[in-house]
């Protein structure tokens, strides 16, 4: 399917960055087909990613110190203190 696509810039969390792209990289696809996919299926309430991949996103978080879970989605704040 032809889509337009646009440049953004968006910030997010540093080592949750980090997942992502390891996990693009894995899947040999670019962050944005990825973060794509991701959204997709939530629109959907469906999860993007089957057991094999959720074993191996557990091995990238572990791997780069990533702890956040949901329940820490809308409370994030930037270390000076505003809210991510």
């Amino acid at each position: 399917m032809i889509v337009e696509r646009v440049q953004t810039g968006v910030r997010l969390e540093k080592r949750m960055l980090k997942v992502l792209k390891a996990l693009a990289e894995y899947k040999d696809m670019s962050l944005g087909d990825l973060l794509e996919g991701i959204v997709l299926h939530a629109f959907e309430g469906r999860c993007a990613f089957g057991p094999e991949t959720q074993q191996t996103i557990a091995e990238l978080k572990r791997i780069y110190g990533l702890d956040l879970t949901a329940a820490d989605s809308h409370a994030l704040r930037d270390e000076e203190g505003g809210q991510a």
